[in-house]
């Protein structure tokens, strides 16, 4: 899949950052602009209609949210101290058609998430030092990363199979880690960091299929809430499959709180998924 098949970027007048485009089949409200005023929710409606797409996804200060609640939008999900530690972040949705509102899998989703929090604060596994080697990674590694999240995911919501993606985004505002076994890298992770509101998604999780079942990525994610709060940043996330109980589990054992669901949200591992939001303060 080429890179201009995924969905594009673009900086709006008001200066309101989006994703959009039919690989998601949604408009995506990256960032809200300090210029944006109450009549936004209406024009990425229009845009949604304009285009055909069927869901339009919001992230934005819960201090903000008047406008959207006014337009028709629903909260799926809230994360207390979102932005600085202060604001709460607020995930919102707009469904332009019943079909993607509907969840055929809703009751796998529910028994996964009680799955996890059975296990809240759970003891983990310690990483075996002897097989396995925990490290940043570099401008070298890209391509060999590449190759591993090919093997991985069969759809991804943005271009992590490309190695030139992988760079630019190292190069700015994300920051990769791996585990090695046998000298090669066998499991990955990153933390996309949002410094100036002090969050950062925790995300891109993959084990090669012949290194699962090692407990890869609790590790993976520890390690990395050290290094962001040495940056301080003062609140984690993710957004978990709905459909895969084991990354759910890890992020509860870890501490994360529940905050809801997003429908039919991310063209993931070859279809549209649900997805989990899961977040925890951190402290630098």
């Amino acid at each position: 899949m080429t890179q201009e098949e995924f969905d594009q970027t673009e900086t709006m007048p008001c200066g309101s950052v989006i994703q959009h485009g039919p690989y998601n089949n949604r408009i995506y409200l990256v960032k809200i602009g300090k210029k944006s005023l109450t009549d936004l929710p209406d024009t990425l409606i229009s845009m949604a209609e304009k285009h055909g797409y069927s869901k339009i996804f919001a992230k934005i200060p819960s201090s903000r949210a008047d406008s959207f609640f006014q337009a028709g939008f629903v909260e799926e999900a809230s994360v207390p101290g979102f932005y600085n530690g202060r604001d709460a972040g607020a995930f919102l949705a707009y469904y332009l058609t019943d079909e993607r509102a509907y969840e055929a899998d809703a009751e796998v989703y529910e028994k996964n998430i009680q799955l996890a929090l059975e296990k809240k604060n759970a003891e983990i596994s310690e990483l075996d030092p002897s097989r396995f080697l925990l490290r940043r990674c570099g401008k070298d590694d890209v391509a060999e990363m590449a190759e591993v999240y090919k093997i991985v995911f069969a759809s991804y919501p943005f271009p992590i199979h490309n190695p030139d993606y992988l760079l630019e985004t190292m190069q700015s505002h994300v920051d990769y880690f791996c585990i090695e076994g046998r000298g090669k890298i066998v499991a990955l992770s990153s933390a996309e960091m949002e410094s100036k509101s002090s969050y950062a998604e925790m995300t891109d999780f993959a084990t090669l299929p012949d290194w699962r079942g090692h407990g890869l990525a609790a590790p993976l994610l520890f390690h990395m809430e050290n290094e962001i709060g040495k940056k301080g940043i003062k609140t984690a996330y993710t957004i978990a499959r709905s459909a895969s109980a084991g990354m759910n589990i890890t992020f509860a054992k870890l501490g994360y709180c529940y905050a809801g669901r997003l429908k039919n949200n991310t063209n993931i591992s070859g279809s549209i998924e649900s997805m989990n939001i899961w977040y925890k303060p951190i402290v630098g």
